[in-house]
């Protein structure tokens, strides 16, 4: 059972202040909780020794993927592998950051991944500032929490621009229009940069134009003018450039290609961010602690979650009982991907039956802990509560 703390000063005020009133839920759950799950030091320990071995799984298996020629099975579209394959060999595209969706964790239940968030991972601002101003709101200190997620993202910001001492440490960072959350997020991520000394700026994609011969280009609205970048941060998926935006990917491989410019997260990604790794991982580490079995059709005998490739936010996931009759089911936009099947594990839950899912971002290495709280399928109407180390 989770343990949970009521902070006497809630999270609103300091929301406002920072002007991300969208975080401000107005259904019965809110998004932001004025409780924080209690987590003892230990069990922080685990969840970042945990995050830190899944990432050297994964990148063990992307390796594997590409010398056996998986990409099909990933559903990689193909238009893509190249791109993957140079950016996967060219040590200067670091992976800056994603974050680990767990079950488990807390009152010895054992951590299991859930998923890789590792192309457009959302809830930094939850994470990185929410949580901690709410801490410092009530009189607490930053050792009493798992949060180390700007100056981490910072560190990666400084390791970029030294890998790549021949580009210019101009960033723009691009989201699609009217989704306040992705905004906040690069928001974030733009302040780390600033504070990495990147020269960083913000513009919708649409704004930003893209030639093969000279760069990438924004739209500078003080004078007009069309400036070059040479890094390129995107919160807008892979998959979703390959699929809908075929002559954009063609000129963004040139532009990389010819090192005219830099994009983040690096293209290679895509393979963890494909929900088929969870069954590559169980074929290379079976029955690994911290996985679940996972398969392409549904597991004999034992209750499981059917997935899509490439899902977000709890859309298309599928609960299936042990006698593969549907127990629960989200529905979403990504129902015409494949399918894989991972078993089923409860999420930790309170004394009011909300279930919890822990999420740590990974920027180099594990930094920072928060939790998503909802029902069996942990989607987008799920609240955020953050956490507070402290030995019960």
């Amino acid at each position: 059972m989770i343990s949970l703390r009521t902070l006497s000063t809630p999270p609103d005020t300091q929301v406002r202040h920072m002007g991300w009133d969208w975080m401000l839920g107005q259904d019965t759950l809110p998004y932001l909780a004025s409780e924080a799950v209690i987590v003892q030091p230990e069990e922080a320990d685990a969840y970042y020794d945990a995050a830190n071995e899944l990432f050297d799984m994964f990148v063990a298996a992307g390796q594997y993927v590409i010398d056996e020629n998986r990409f099909a099975d990933l559903g990689i579209p193909s238009n893509l592998i190249d791109l993957i394959k140079s950016s996967w060999e060219d040590e200067r595209n670091i992976h800056l950051y994603g974050r680990f969706d767990l079950a488990g964790g807390l009152d010895n239940q054992p951590i299991k991944l859930i998923e890789f968030n590792a192309d457009t991972a959302t809830c930094l601002p939850e994470t990185a500032v929410v949580q901690y101003a709410h801490l410092k709101a009530n009189g607490l200190d930053e050792s009493h929490q798992f949060n180390s997620v700007f100056e981490t993202l910072t560190s990666q910001f400084e390791e970029i621009l030294a890998l790549n001492p021949d580009l210019q440490p101009t960033l723009l960072l691009s989201a699609m229009r009217d989704f306040p959350e992705d905004d906040a997020n690069v928001m974030l991520l733009g302040e780390a940069a600033r504070e990495a000394g990147f020269e960083s700026e913000f513009d919708f994609i649409d704004n930003v134009e893209f030639s093969a011969e000279e760069g990438i280009f924004w739209q500078n609205p003080k004078n007009g003018e069309f400036e070059k970048v040479d890094f390129w941060f995107k919160l807008i998926p892979w998959e979703a450039i390959a699929e809908d935006e075929p002559e954009l990917l063609q000129i963004l491989a040139e532009i990389m290609r010819k090192r005219l410019a830099l994009v983040l997260n690096p293209a290679y990604t895509l393979l963890f961010q494909s929900k088929y790794m969870l069954k590559i991982l169980w074929e290379l580490y079976p029955n690994h602690p911290l996985l679940l079995e996972t398969s392409t059709s549904p597991l004999p005998g034992k209750a499981c979650v059917e997935k899509v490739l490439f899902g977000r936010e709890g859309a298309n996931i599928r609960i299936l009982n042990a006698d593969g009759s549907e127990h629960q089911f989200r529905d979403g936009d990504y129902g015409d991907y494949p399918k894989i099947y991972q078993e089923y594990v409860e999420f930790m839950n309170d004394s009011a039956g909300y279930t919890y899912q822990a999420g740590v971002f990974y920027a180099g290495e594990a930094c920072g802990l928060g939790f998503r709280r909802g029902g069996l399928i942990i989607d987008n109407s799920a609240g955020f509560v953050g956490h507070i180390i402290e030995q019960v």
